[in-house]
């Protein structure tokens, strides 16, 4: 299937799920992840209607962006950031989906302060154990929110996750429940400069499940741009 035939087929799993949720589809934002992916194909996305693109790595980023300038796309960094990159993460990106430590954040407001933007960020949290996944663990999530929310040029929104991969997606619901719990503790905290109104959590293989415990960005690469070389 096309590019476009593969994003109409999202969409309607999509709309299916919001559905299932009493969720109206307008709530869930599609995030295009485009790592590997050519700058040709993210075009055929954008033809089809995509506006939300996703990327792992800042140097892929940067690699591409200059062949795809005259889009009027919203760029997405959802994979781990290391403190070396920051000020290039904040010129590139609108969106960082994975603020996960003090440090880091100290860095991004420093480049967003000046380049003189308020650059919105996700805290990604650590819920599964893996030793290869990243984010900060739920005990520290309350001390990180505080602090991030303090810092003057990041707009704290929500919260992001990467669970462990299950051959049957059902068995990843509870990681998906937990962050929402953890999304609504924190909103229930009034904590100044913090929103908890994003939750980026779903990709291919799992995002109906996701859209169903509340997550408001989905984040699908394999599903519309096809599986990517080993």
């Amino acid at each position: 299937m096309s590019i476009a035939e593969n994003i109409a087929r999202v969409r309607e799993r999509v709309h299916r799920a919001c559905e299932r949720a009493g969720r109206p589809p307008e709530s869930v934002r599609l995030v295009a992840v485009t790592k590997t992916v050519p700058p040709e194909a993210i075009r055929l996305a954008y033809a089809a209607g995509v506006r939300d693109f996703g990327e792992n790595r800042v140097q892929e980023a940067a690699a591409k962006r200059p062949q795809l300038h005259d889009l009027d796309a919203v760029w997405h960094l959802i994979g781990h950031l290391q403190s070396n990159k920051a000020k290039h993460a904040c010129q590139l990106f609108s969106w960082v989906h994975s603020v996960d430590s003090v440090h880091i954040a100290q860095r991004m407001d420093h480049f967003a302060a000046a380049l003189g933007k308020k650059m919105p960020v996700l805290i990604e949290v650590h819920l599964g154990g893996e030793a290869s996944k990243f984010g900060v663990e739920e005990a520290g999530l309350m001390a990180l929110a505080e602090q991030v929310g303090a810092m003057p040029s990041l707009e704290l929104r929500g919260l992001m996750t990467v669970p462990p991969f299950f051959e049957n997606a059902e068995d990843v619901r509870p990681f998906f429940r937990r962050l929402r719990e953890l999304a609504s503790r924190l909103e229930s905290l009034k904590l100044p400069g913090v929103s908890m109104r994003e939750l980026s959590m779903g990709m291919s293989h799992d995002f109906e499940i996701a859209i169903e415990e509340g997550a408001t960005m989905v984040r699908i690469g394999t599903a519309i741009f096809g599986e990517r070389p080993a």
